[in-house]
């Protein structure tokens, strides 16, 4: 379970069941039993694009941008979606949701490259711009998947700073994905070890680290190390 306004990881192998969870929370999926609860609405068997509008985005691990839109018109446009208003930049449809694009971009540190087309962008750009193509659905919880895969260092950092600020200022909750133990350790509040599809571990960072059974199957992985 994650609470409301959380900051939670789920960690563990390739091939754990972490983007499956992602897809049964979702509605890519249906769980062979169980339910998925939202705010405490049973959403098992809703259809995806139903549980997005619920207050449920979703951001890959592989940035998915329209790289023939500058910037700017990326983020317009996951607005005019999210309104179900038509997504023509030669109509009146590029005079909408203006004002909330610029703000959008101001927060998630884009404005200066609001007038870039989005496929000349550095990668680390490109998954600002993907989070704020997320954003633009205004959800209420957001799914990551591997936010800072392929990032340098200094790439890294500061998408962990955008992540805990953007959650903290927009009182979202994140649910995310992560290889990577410094990130996770840095803002997970909640930790959940998967392994062969279930879950092995849960709880606070410092819990789970010291958890004897998660030092058993991860130690000798890397994945779970003193700091």
């Amino acid at each position: 379970m994650v609470e409301s306004q959380q900051i939670a990881a789920v960690i563990g192998p390739n091939g754990a069941g972490k983007s499956t969870l992602f897809n049964l929370i979702t509605g890519h999926l249906q769980p062979d039993s169980g339910t998925v609860r939202l705010n405490g609405r049973n959403i098992t068997g809703v259809a995806p694009h139903r549980i997005c509008r619920m207050g449920v985005g979703r951001s890959f691990q592989r940035a998915n941008i329209f790289p023939k839109l500058t910037v700017f018109e990326n983020v317009q446009a996951a607005y005019l979606v999210h309104h179900r208003l038509g997504m023509n930049f030669w109509g009146r449809s590029q005079t909408f949701y203006r004002e909330e694009t610029a703000a959008l971009l101001s927060s998630i540190g884009l404005t200066s490259q609001m007038n870039a087309l989005a496929g000349i962008l550095s990668y680390g750009n490109q998954k600002q711009l993907e989070l704020g193509l997320s954003l633009a659905s205004e959800p209420q919880l957001l799914l990551l998947d591997e936010p800072t895969a392929g990032m340098s260092a200094m790439e890294t950092h500061e998408t962990i700073q955008l992540l805990a600020r953007i959650a903290r200022e927009r009182g979202l909750t994140l649910l995310f994905t992560e290889h990577d133990m410094e990130v996770v350790f840095s803002i997970a509040q909640k930790i959940a070890v998967l392994h062969q599809g279930r879950i092995i571990a849960e709880g606070l960072p410092e819990v789970v680290r010291a958890d004897p059974e998660v030092r058993r199957v991860y130690l000798g992985h890397g994945l779970v190390h003193n700091r």
